[in-house]
């Protein structure tokens, strides 16, 4: 695999995503509501097993831990792109509500693409060297040095008839892991994108969370009188 062929291939996934979405909207957000909500089963599941296994057989699965934390990492870097689609990140709007429309719109623009320059520089950093800052670390280059080295994880383990069928080794590829990191990543800076957009054309005023709550009162504000 050479230098920027993850680059490529993130590229290539992200016009890809975009254009799934372009035409199957529906579809897109079916499968983003089912890969967090099979995250959140799985690792319900795990961890309430091992607590009936542990306390009431006195025994369990040695990765239940492991794969309990992978669960976690996978549902909240997962769930970062799917909050700035739903604008359900929480957030401080005091000077967007309190300043005129037009600047409000910037600002909030503004605020979009912080999200896009900080998924930038978590994919890869090395950019920053031409505005001075000598580095080169990032998702990209961090899982790349896991997929040469090829280790495996600590206690996750491919079942045996994998291991026989596909003659793989015994520790489940630390590199599979970590795949959600850049690809999560490249969401995030997508989206960030795609609600720059969205926030200029008047789609949506910011990327941040409305208030809820206020919402809530307003539109029952005549129950709560009686």
């Amino acid at each position: 695999m050479t230098g920027y062929t993850p680059h490529l291939l993130l590229l290539g996934f992200v016009i890809l995503f975009f254009i799934w979405e372009k035409f199957s909207p529906k579809a897109v957000e079916r499968f983003e509501d089912n890969l967090l909500i099979i995250l959140m089963a799985l690792l319900t599941v795990v961890s309430f097993s091992q607590v009936i296994a542990r306390y009431g057989f006195n025994t369990g699965w040695s990765g239940a831990l492991e794969f309990s934390m992978v669960l976690f990492s996978w549902l909240i870097l997962a769930g970062m792109s799917y909050g700035i689609k739903r604008s359900s990140h929480l957030g401080v709007d005091i000077l967007l509500k309190a300043t005129p429309k037009p600047i409000a719109k910037w600002l909030a623009i503004f605020g979009a693409s912080t999200g896009l320059i900080y998924g930038l520089i978590l994919l890869d950093a090395s950019w920053l060297k031409a505005v001075g800052v000598d580095t080169r670390s990032g998702a990209i280059d961090y899982w790349s040095k896991m997929y040469k080295i090829n280790i495996g994880t600590e206690e996750l383990r491919w079942p045996v008839w994998i291991q026989e069928t596909f003659g793989v080794q015994d520790r489940v590829q630390r590199w599979l892991v970590l795949i959600i990191l850049p690809i999560s990543l490249a969401l995030v800076s997508f989206r960030s994108l795609q609600a720059m957009f969205e926030i200029y054309r008047g789609d949506r005023e910011m990327v941040i969370a409305g208030h809820e709550a206020e919402e809530l009162v307003k539109d029952n504000k005549d129950k709560l009188k009686d």
